[in-house]
């Protein structure tokens, strides 16, 4: 998948800054995907050569001009195609998979500790998570919140997120259990 999906499916959210998109990718698509604010400023200027977004320019006193940026026919038309191809299965790249595969020739310690700081990542990645949540629903209950959204796409993704992130904690709890359990290996 392009930058460039992420960024119009940020923008269905509304007009927003380049600011502002990198700020809110932390809230609703960053449990699916990440980008440095360099590669989505660079992104917004081929995205908007092409006409897929157009920018405007807000003058602001005491601060910088900014531009801001709202989807076009042809970003919602590029936004309907992408959702119509086959997506592509996911392949997991994670170096401490790697490193907890190798866990009994390597550095017992050190893997527990990377595995440690992965359960807390993901604790907090889960209250955050649940934040939003809260917010989204607003003292609602899921049924009635579903019943008068317009969107539905952003809390399927935000369920998913919280499910990745109570699959890492399990993992991660697991994992730490079983090397307590088992008899230091000498070597």
């Amino acid at each position: 998948m392009a930058l460039r999906n992420a960024v119009l499916a940020a923008l269905l959210e509304g007009e927003a800054s380049g600011y502002d998109l990198a700020k809110g990718f932390d809230a609703s698509v960053a449990n699916f995907w990440m980008a440095t604010p360099q590669q989505l400023y660079r992104e917004l200027d081929r995205m908007e050569s092409e006409g897929l977004i157009e920018a405007r320019l807000v003058q602001q006193e005491r601060r910088p001009n900014k531009r801001v940026f709202t989807l076009t026919e042809a970003g919602r038309h590029a936004l309907r195609g992408f959702t119509a191809e086959p997506s592509r299965p996911t392949a997991i790249r994670d170096e401490l998979m790697v490193k907890v595969y190798a866990v009994d020739e390597g550095d017992d310690q050190a893997v527990r500790v990377a595995i440690t700081e992965r359960l807390e990542r993901s604790r907090g990645k889960l209250a955050h998570y649940d934040r939003i949540r809260a917010r989204l629903l607003g003292g609602r209950t899921e049924e009635e919140y579903l019943a008068a959204t317009e969107r539905v796409g952003p809390y399927l993704t935000l369920l998913g997120g919280r499910a990745f992130e109570r699959a890492n904690i399990r993992w991660a709890e697991q994992a730490l259990r079983i090397l307590e359990q088992r008899a230091p290996v000498t070597r």
